[in-house]
């Protein structure tokens, strides 16, 4: 059918409205949500998604990345169980992430949107929990075998039935979770965000009409296509291919390749992932639609002016193979989803590096280092302290990388340190940048950055990591060299010790006084080491980014004749 004519003005005017709506469900959330994954580094995300096809329409800004692609997996799970069943005030909740992407952590909110007694568009909402449940505090079990070791698994269920809340399924999410205060506030503050979505929903309608805005919606997702069709055929045609590997899956010691090849002929990409790691005992496996929206948030990064909604992928073919860990069917464990998408998504720039240099930065550091310190307080209370930390972005055409950024799959921010010291019994002994971590290039990597966290509790804590980048390192674009690797350390009776798989590891047991430590990595180097200038070189050296032994070996001796 063809899309209704829209003016451009109303489309723009549009666009923006109902961006804001999306926008001020993100914000309702940030305000009102419990626990600091949420609240303080915006680990979350709110869109509008396609009546019947679930199809992502219009997506915040303040959100993730990953969601983006995602959430209309989620909105097509709920559709495909309830189909004609859905009735004006039901609510959906589930945290399938076989169904509905990314990890179990991830409580998925899903509303239907009613207008003149007819379906109009779903509102979605999504946030990490703190605790679920399962073998692990936090829910990053480097050790799980599968989706039952890391945390309650709810398949679409309605949490509200014409308005009606069923408290049935409240009662049984608060029992599965160590945190349920956290959790139940986090919940109130996704259906607080889903309730003004409706309301703003229902004054943009009440303003344009129905007809207006529908319109206006199909010609945001056609736009969405040229563009990216325009975008596409600007590029020379050709076949890349690139590589690049996970440490382990947390269970065996063996590296996990993740191969893909880039393919552009005319308006039209292939990414193919033909010869990745098959499926793997280790939760670094991912679903089938996480791999998918993984592929769109690297092409969102290439090509940033193109519109968030699902008009970009038409012209896209993702290709992932059958049994691949990129396509892991129920219940293989996904808790750590993030690895194995931030390799994706390097193996993705590397392959467009050599098709496009000027539009694909180096690797950045690679990993969100998943650091859970859990026990209990002296009154017996638990308290679990999650949180990820940040690395160095990549160099790019333009400049030197951003130092101690949070993962390029997020907008979100790491949560300050004075507030997880304020809500957990730790200490943070050290929060600075790693010297001599960037990879080196014409423009360098962003520096990583050095955390030791002490635990202060009589009681002691139990510490789990899951992380990546131990043992193959952030790699540099177009002659860039790579960065550091990841190192992580923990305190015994006996001195400083490192896991033996490198990044994961479980059942630490730290005492009072302990503590973690975690150097992570910068951003790989754009462009050959030689062609940067020396007075930058000698900057660094001045600020401690980079030792002089590690400036000679790198650069070569020209900066000391720059320094002042």
């Amino acid at each position: 059918m063809p899309t209704p004519e829209i003016d451009p003005i109303t489309l723009a005017v549009l666009a923006g409205r109902m961006e804001q709506i999306a926008d001020e469900m993100d914000a309702t959330l940030f305000r009102s949500a419990f626990n600091p994954i949420i609240a303080e580094a915006h680990d979350a995300s709110h869109g509008l998604y396609h009546a019947t096809s679930g199809d992502t329409l219009v997506q915040g800004k303040s959100g993730l990345p990953i969601f983006v692609g995602v959430m209309s997996f989620a909105v097509k799970a709920v559709i495909d169980k309830f189909g004609d069943t859905v009735e004006e005030g039901d609510i959906f909740i589930f945290n399938d992430a076989h169904l509905g992407g990314t990890h179990l952590n991830d409580m998925r909110v899903i509303r239907p949107y009613y207008h003149d007694g007819e379906l109009f568009c779903w509102l979605a909402s999504v946030g990490h929990w703190h605790d679920l449940g399962g073998g692990a505090p936090g829910n990053y079990n480097p050790a799980a075998k599968d989706a039952f070791q890391e945390a309650f698994i709810l398949p679409p269920v309605r949490l509200a039935r014409k308005g009606a809340i069923n408290q049935d399924i409240i009662d049984i999410l608060m029992r599965n979770t160590r945190l349920p205060q956290s959790a139940e506030g986090d919940l109130n503050g996704q259906l607080g965000a889903l309730d003004l979505g409706v309301k703003r929903m229902g004054e943009l309608l009440g303003e344009y009409g129905g007809s207006t805005v529908q319109a206006g919606l199909s010609a945001l997702s056609d736009r969405a296509e040229t563009l990216m069709r325009a975008e596409l055929a600007a590029l020379p045609d050709g076949r890349w291919e690139a590589e690049d590997f996970l440490d382990n899956d947390g269970i065996t010691d063996t590296p996990l390749p993740i191969r893909v090849a880039l393919e552009i002929s005319g308006d039209r990409m292939v990414l193919d992932f033909t010869g990745t790691a098959p499926r793997c005992q280790g939760p670094v496996n991912i679903a089938l639609p996480t791999a998918v929206a993984t592929a769109y948030v690297a092409i969102k990064h290439i090509f940033p002016d193109v519109p968030a909604n699902a008009g970009v992928m038409r012209p896209i073919d993702v290709r992932i193979p059958d049994g691949s860990l990129l396509s892991a069917p129920f219940p293989a464990p996904v808790g750590g989803y993030t690895e194995t998408i931030m390799r994706m998504i390097d193996a993705i720039f590397s392959a467009a590096s050599q098709a496009a240099p000027d539009r694909v930065v180096a690797n950045a550091y690679g990993t969100i280092n998943a650091l859970a310190i859990a026990g209990r307080r002296a009154n017996g209370s638990p308290w679990v302290m999650f949180s990820f930390y940040g690395g160095g972005h990549g160099g790019s055409p333009e400049s030197d990388g951003l130092n101690h950024g949070n993962a390029p799959i997020s907008t979100a921010t790491i949560p300050p340190l004075e507030i997880l010291e304020a809500a957990y019994p730790v200490m943070f002994k050290q929060w600075a940048l790693r010297p001599d971590s960037a990879g080196a290039g014409a423009h360098r990597g962003g520096l990583g950055a050095i955390y030791e966290i002490e635990v202060l509790e009589d009681n002691g804590a139990e510490v789990f990591l899951f992380g990546e980048r131990g043992r193959y390192a952030p790699q540099g674009v177009n002659g860039g060299g790579a960065a550091a690797l990841n190192r992580f350390a923990y305190e015994t009776s006996e001195g400083w010790a490192t896991p033996p798989l490198a990044s994961k590891m479980r059942g630490i047991q730290l005492t009072k006084g302990q503590s973690v430590k975690l150097e992570t990595p910068g951003g790989g180097g754009y462009g050959a080491p030689q062609d940067r200038a020396p007075a930058k070189v000698a900057q660094d050296v001045a600020r401690g980014f980079l030792s002089e032994a590690e400036a000679t070996r790198l650069y070569g001796t020209n900066w000391k004749e720059s320094r002042a």
